[in-house]
């Protein structure tokens, strides 16, 4: 067992145990986003991923809540094209499918002529970075710290992550690294002034190229909410910029609602 903090334990070629670093403050057995859509991420990228084609979109819809038991991947690839390829995989908890996700690949090639508009979005990191835990929170109220619970408020959210691994023993690729990031859209957007009210159903990742480096920044860009129903959108950054945008769609959970200022997990946060 290496000595990194990680998701999960590969037992079997297609098989992973969930660690405690995978449970979620959903619930006392309720396996986190970031651990999931990472272990989709790994499975797909493993089995289709090409150096010649960029994984530009992930969307990983989350069925039902995960718990800790042995989780199988299933996998199968829809088209293998010229330009475009198309990949799924399941993941499967006691004979049922509580994950789908689908990825979408795309052959790398020469930009096409001409100038096109692009977003002057700029993620200003934080001064010192936490190299121990490997996160930081910050929001335009409060800046920067190492605790949600101070950015309970109504303002906007951004944090920089280094992820940690999604498989015991095998360092997260920089599109693992991307997508494990990006789950914390629904955190910046989401997070309120009482906590996090809303559970997100689903994850889009889009990526224009690849992260650089570890650490990723996730801002904040727009939050709509009515009647229950929230839909949140980020930016991804590395340190030569802006790489792509998360998206989720969310579900009110008032029941089991997270105020990190009385955390019923305190030591699943990290």
């Amino acid at each position: 067992m290496s000595a990194r903090p990680f998701h999960f334990t590969q037992t079997e070629h297609d098989t992973f145990v969930p660690s405690g670093y995978a449970q979620s403050h959903w619930g006392a057995d309720h396996l986190n986003g970031p651990a999931l859509v990472g272990l989709a991420a790994r499975a797909l990228e493993t089995s289709f991923g090409d150096p010649e084609f960029l994984p530009s979109r992930l969307t990983v819809d989350l069925f039902k809540a995960a718990r800790g038991v042995p989780t199988l991947t299933k996998l199968a690839l829809v088209r293998d094209g010229r330009r475009v390829r198309n990949a799924e995989c399941e993941l499967v908890q006691d004979g049922v499918t509580v994950v789908r996700a689908t990825l979408v690949q795309y052959r790398l090639s020469e930009p096409p002529r001409g100038t096109e508009w692009v977003s002057s979005t700029e993620f200003e990191a934080p001064s010192a970075r936490d190299e121990t835990r490997g996160i930081g929170i910050g929001s335009d109220e409060a800046g920067w710290s190492g605790a949600i619970a101070d950015h309970q408020n109504a303002s906007r959210k951004r944090f920089l992550t280094r992820t940690i691994d999604v498989v015991d023993g095998h360092r997260n690729t920089p599109f693992v690294r991307a997508v494990v990031a990006a789950e914390g859209t629904s955190l910046v957007t989401n997070l309120g002034t009482a906590g996090v009210g809303y559970i997100n159903g689903d994850l889009t990742v889009a990526l224009a190229r690849l992260p650089r480096d570890e650490w990723i920044g996730v801002q904040a860009d727009s939050h709509w909410a009515v009647d229950g129903i929230s839909v949140g959108s980020s930016t991804l950054f590395d340190g030569s910029g802006a790489i792509g945008t998360g998206m989720v769609t969310a579900v009110s959970n008032p029941g089991a609602q997270i105020d990190f200022r009385n955390d019923p997990f305190p030591d699943r946060t990290r």
